[in-house]
């Protein structure tokens, strides 16, 4: 195995590293991570804590998701669009969630605007940057993900351009990784290719 390439799980099969760190992280390697997500409350969530993750490390926002989610209303766009200074103040004195200023001012603000959209607006956006597979060889080791590409700092700039806040190259290319616009699994990783690890069956012998 070279360095940084799939490791074998308690259960025999290959994963990415990162994917063994935690029990929450094998959760979500296995079921969340690397599968298309659609639908604009679903990829505002995303864009949201993508947002906050950065600086911090995902777990921090893993192991806070589901108050992040009480926090913003399950993040429905046109709910957070009519929050006011006082759910500001709410979210801020909010120990769940990360009491970042810029942060929660940047998702309040980013509701805003995609309040205006037209329903699908935001997932069709996204998904056009998405990459031809094809043209994006399996990862063979960490070091073979990127952590910004041409597409993702293109997406970044369009957002930025339509007035959304907090989202560069980095952390566009981080939500095109978790929501399945590119596959990030390494090549011999069971859940490559969007199949769910525990159905796959054990690893043969020969790995």
């Amino acid at each position: 195995m070279s360095d940084g390439g799939a490791v074998a799980a308690p259960d025999g099969r290959l994963r990415c590293p990162w994917g063994l760190a935690t029990d929450d992280y094998l959760v979500y390697h296995d079921t969340e991570w690397g599968r298309p997500v659609h639908g604009d409350d679903a990829l505002f969530e995303r864009l949201c804590l993508e947002a906050f993750q950065s600086g911090l490390s995902w777990l921090t926002i893993l192991r806070r998701r589901e108050t992040f989610r009480t926090a913003f209303a399950g993040f429905r766009i046109a709910e957070v669009a009519q929050f006011t200074g006082t759910d500001r103040e709410r979210l801020l004195a909010d120990p769940g969630i990360i009491r970042n200023k810029a942060k929660v001012d940047a998702t309040l603000a980013n509701a805003k605007v995609l309040a205006g959209w037209r329903a699908g607006e935001l997932d069709e956006l996204i998904w056009s940057y998405a990459p031809d597979p094809a043209g994006r060889p399996a990862p063979r080791g960490l070091g073979d993900v990127p952590a910004i590409t041409p597409e993702s700092t293109a997406l970044a700039k369009e957002l930025k351009k339509r007035s959304i806040r907090f989202v560069g190259p980095t952390t566009a290319y981080a939500l095109m990784q978790a929501c399945g616009l590119v596959d990030d699994h390494l090549a011999q990783c069971v859940a490559r290719g969007g199949g769910t690890a525990a159905a796959r069956g054990p690893a043969s012998p020969a790995g």
